[in-house]
Protein backbone atom coordinates (compact mmCIF):
# COMPACT_ATOMS: atom_id res chain seq x y z
CA UNK A 1 0.00 0.00 0.00
CA UNK A 2 2.79 2.46 1.05
CA UNK A 3 4.56 2.16 -2.63
CA UNK A 4 0.97 2.21 -4.25
CA UNK A 5 0.71 5.86 -2.48
CA UNK A 6 4.05 6.92 -3.19
CA UNK A 7 3.97 5.85 -6.65
CA UNK A 8 1.26 8.13 -6.61
CA UNK A 9 2.55 11.02 -5.28
CA UNK A 10 5.54 10.64 -7.70
CA UNK A 11 3.00 10.48 -10.87
CA UNK A 12 1.21 13.86 -9.33
CA UNK A 13 4.52 15.68 -8.88
CA UNK A 14 5.57 14.45 -12.52
CA UNK A 15 2.55 15.89 -13.99
CA UNK A 16 2.68 18.82 -11.81
CA UNK A 17 5.93 19.56 -12.97
CA UNK A 18 5.22 18.79 -16.94
CA UNK A 19 2.14 21.26 -16.65
CA UNK A 20 4.86 23.88 -15.73
CA UNK A 21 7.15 23.18 -18.26
CA UNK A 22 4.27 23.20 -20.47
CA UNK A 23 3.05 26.82 -19.01
CA UNK A 24 6.93 28.14 -19.61
CA UNK A 25 7.04 26.52 -23.28
CA UNK A 26 3.57 28.56 -23.94
CA UNK A 27 4.74 31.62 -21.83
CA UNK A 28 8.37 31.95 -23.97
CA UNK A 29 6.10 31.51 -27.46
CA UNK A 30 3.83 34.43 -26.58
CA UNK A 31 6.78 36.45 -26.08
CA UNK A 32 8.26 34.93 -28.65
CA UNK A 33 5.62 36.44 -31.14
CA UNK A 34 5.80 39.69 -29.82
CA UNK A 35 9.40 40.11 -30.34
CA UNK A 36 9.40 37.91 -33.66
CA UNK A 37 6.75 37.47 -35.20
CA UNK A 38 5.60 33.85 -36.25
CA UNK A 39 7.76 33.57 -39.00
CA UNK A 40 10.86 34.87 -37.06
CA UNK A 41 9.78 32.21 -34.11
CA UNK A 42 11.42 28.29 -34.60
CA UNK A 43 11.07 25.43 -32.67
CA UNK A 44 15.08 26.44 -31.32
CA UNK A 45 14.21 30.09 -30.34
CA UNK A 46 10.95 29.19 -28.34
CA UNK A 47 13.02 26.32 -26.36
CA UNK A 48 15.86 28.45 -25.82
CA UNK A 49 13.62 31.41 -24.44
CA UNK A 50 11.73 28.20 -22.64
CA UNK A 51 15.50 27.15 -21.20
CA UNK A 52 14.70 23.54 -22.51
CA UNK A 53 16.17 21.78 -25.39
CA UNK A 54 14.62 20.98 -29.03
CA UNK A 55 13.92 17.82 -27.84
CA UNK A 56 12.13 18.62 -24.52
CA UNK A 57 9.99 20.56 -26.41
CA UNK A 58 9.61 18.03 -29.14
CA UNK A 59 7.85 15.71 -25.93
CA UNK A 60 4.95 18.41 -25.64
CA UNK A 61 4.63 19.95 -29.17
CA UNK A 62 5.21 18.26 -32.81
CA UNK A 63 5.57 21.74 -34.38
CA UNK A 64 6.33 25.21 -33.96
CA UNK A 65 2.71 25.49 -35.60
CA UNK A 66 1.25 23.29 -32.48
CA UNK A 67 2.90 25.42 -30.18
CA UNK A 68 1.02 28.07 -31.27
CA UNK A 69 -2.18 26.60 -31.46
CA UNK A 70 -1.90 25.42 -28.00
CA UNK A 71 -1.33 29.29 -27.30
CA UNK A 72 -3.77 29.94 -28.95
CA UNK A 73 -6.33 27.69 -26.94
CA UNK A 74 -5.23 28.46 -23.85
CA UNK A 75 -6.09 32.35 -24.77
CA UNK A 76 -9.35 31.65 -25.79
CA UNK A 77 -10.02 29.42 -22.92
CA UNK A 78 -9.78 32.50 -20.86
CA UNK A 79 -11.81 34.80 -23.20
CA UNK A 80 -14.21 32.23 -23.51
CA UNK A 81 -14.43 32.07 -19.48
CA UNK A 82 -14.68 35.73 -19.34
CA UNK A 83 -17.22 36.62 -21.65
CA UNK A 84 -19.75 33.73 -19.94
CA UNK A 85 -18.69 35.10 -16.28
CA UNK A 86 -19.83 38.65 -17.50
CA UNK A 87 -23.48 37.07 -18.63
CA UNK A 88 -24.92 36.78 -15.11
CA UNK A 89 -28.99 36.21 -16.46
CA UNK A 90 -29.19 40.18 -15.87
CA UNK A 91 -30.38 42.90 -17.71
CA UNK A 92 -29.44 42.25 -22.09
CA UNK A 93 -27.78 45.58 -21.94
CA UNK A 94 -25.32 45.20 -18.95
CA UNK A 95 -24.33 41.80 -20.31
CA UNK A 96 -23.53 43.13 -23.72
CA UNK A 97 -21.43 45.96 -22.17
CA UNK A 98 -19.62 43.75 -19.42
CA UNK A 99 -18.83 40.87 -22.16
CA UNK A 100 -17.10 43.47 -24.54
CA UNK A 101 -15.24 45.21 -21.79
CA UNK A 102 -13.97 41.68 -21.16
CA UNK A 103 -13.20 40.58 -25.06
CA UNK A 104 -11.38 44.10 -25.27
CA UNK A 105 -8.92 43.81 -21.94
CA UNK A 106 -8.30 40.00 -23.27
CA UNK A 107 -7.25 42.13 -26.76
CA UNK A 108 -4.86 44.41 -24.38
CA UNK A 109 -3.39 41.76 -22.50
CA UNK A 110 -2.82 38.97 -25.37
CA UNK A 111 -3.51 41.49 -28.65
CA UNK A 112 -0.32 39.29 -29.95
CA UNK A 113 -1.65 35.77 -29.65
CA UNK A 114 -5.26 37.12 -31.15
CA UNK A 115 -3.92 38.65 -34.23
CA UNK A 116 -1.99 35.54 -34.71
CA UNK A 117 -4.90 33.67 -34.51
CA UNK A 118 -6.89 35.66 -37.19
CA UNK A 119 -4.12 36.03 -39.42
CA UNK A 120 -2.87 32.47 -39.48
CA UNK A 121 -6.26 30.63 -39.24
CA UNK A 122 -6.45 30.60 -43.12
CA UNK A 123 -3.17 28.88 -43.29
CA UNK A 124 -2.69 26.37 -40.44
CA UNK A 125 -5.44 24.11 -40.20
CA UNK A 126 -5.07 23.75 -35.97
CA UNK A 127 -5.51 27.35 -34.92
CA UNK A 128 -8.37 28.13 -37.16
CA UNK A 129 -10.28 25.17 -35.65
CA UNK A 130 -9.22 26.60 -32.07
CA UNK A 131 -9.95 29.84 -33.02
CA UNK A 132 -13.67 29.28 -34.41
CA UNK A 133 -14.73 27.15 -31.82
CA UNK A 134 -13.97 29.88 -29.41
CA UNK A 135 -16.13 32.14 -31.99
CA UNK A 136 -18.68 29.65 -31.91
CA UNK A 137 -18.68 29.18 -28.20
CA UNK A 138 -18.88 32.92 -27.83
CA UNK A 139 -21.70 33.31 -30.22
CA UNK A 140 -23.75 30.45 -27.85
CA UNK A 141 -23.29 33.15 -25.17
CA UNK A 142 -24.30 36.10 -26.51
CA UNK A 143 -27.36 34.12 -28.47
CA UNK A 144 -28.77 33.92 -24.74
CA UNK A 145 -28.52 37.79 -24.64
CA UNK A 146 -29.97 38.57 -27.78
CA UNK A 147 -32.79 36.19 -26.93
CA UNK A 148 -33.38 37.95 -23.41
CA UNK A 149 -33.24 40.69 -25.19
CA UNK A 150 -36.79 39.87 -27.22
CA UNK A 151 -34.66 38.60 -30.47
CA UNK A 152 -36.62 35.96 -31.93
CA UNK A 153 -35.12 32.25 -31.62
CA UNK A 154 -34.28 29.79 -34.78
CA UNK A 155 -31.96 29.71 -37.77
CA UNK A 156 -33.24 32.57 -40.22
CA UNK A 157 -31.04 35.37 -41.15
CA UNK A 158 -32.71 38.07 -38.84
CA UNK A 159 -32.90 35.30 -35.96
CA UNK A 160 -30.72 35.00 -33.03
CA UNK A 161 -28.24 32.75 -34.14
CA UNK A 162 -27.39 34.33 -37.13
CA UNK A 163 -27.61 37.78 -35.95
CA UNK A 164 -25.40 36.65 -33.02
CA UNK A 165 -22.79 35.25 -35.35
CA UNK A 166 -22.80 38.33 -37.30
CA UNK A 167 -22.15 40.33 -34.27
CA UNK A 168 -19.51 38.25 -32.91
CA UNK A 169 -17.28 37.98 -36.45
CA UNK A 170 -18.04 42.10 -36.60
CA UNK A 171 -16.40 42.18 -33.21
CA UNK A 172 -13.71 40.14 -33.90
CA UNK A 173 -12.33 42.23 -37.12
CA UNK A 174 -13.11 45.87 -35.38
CA UNK A 175 -10.88 44.59 -32.52
CA UNK A 176 -8.18 43.44 -34.45
CA UNK A 177 -7.95 46.47 -36.40
CA UNK A 178 -7.50 48.49 -33.44
CA UNK A 179 -4.79 46.13 -31.96
CA UNK A 180 -3.18 46.30 -35.24
CA UNK A 181 -3.48 49.81 -35.81
CA UNK A 182 -2.59 50.90 -32.22
CA UNK A 183 -6.60 52.33 -32.42
CA UNK A 184 -8.30 52.85 -28.95
CA UNK A 185 -9.86 49.74 -27.30
CA UNK A 186 -12.04 52.52 -25.64
CA UNK A 187 -13.04 53.95 -28.41
CA UNK A 188 -13.78 50.57 -30.01
CA UNK A 189 -15.86 49.46 -27.10
CA UNK A 190 -18.13 52.43 -27.14
CA UNK A 191 -18.76 51.88 -31.03
CA UNK A 192 -19.38 48.38 -30.36
CA UNK A 193 -21.91 48.61 -27.30
CA UNK A 194 -23.69 51.31 -29.48
CA UNK A 195 -23.85 48.59 -32.74
CA UNK A 196 -25.05 45.66 -30.55
CA UNK A 197 -27.30 47.02 -28.41
CA UNK A 198 -28.98 48.61 -31.34
CA UNK A 199 -29.14 45.61 -33.12
CA UNK A 200 -30.78 43.77 -30.47
CA UNK A 201 -33.38 46.20 -30.29
CA UNK A 202 -31.88 47.68 -27.24
CA UNK A 203 -31.56 51.14 -25.41
CA UNK A 204 -28.37 52.94 -26.96
CA UNK A 205 -27.59 55.79 -24.90
CA UNK A 206 -27.74 54.00 -20.89
CA UNK A 207 -23.98 55.46 -20.55
CA UNK A 208 -21.68 58.37 -22.12
CA UNK A 209 -17.87 57.37 -22.58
Amino acid sequence: MEDEQTGGRRRRAELTKGDRRERAILDAAERQLAADGYEGMTVATIAQAAGITRGALYFYFGSKSEVVAALVARTVSALRAEVDAADDGGPPADAVRRGLDQTARMWQEHGTVMRAAVELSPTVPAIERVWRSAVDALTDTMRGVAERAGVRSGPGPRDADALTAALVWMTERVFYQASVTGGSTDDAVATLVHVWRAALGLPVDLERR
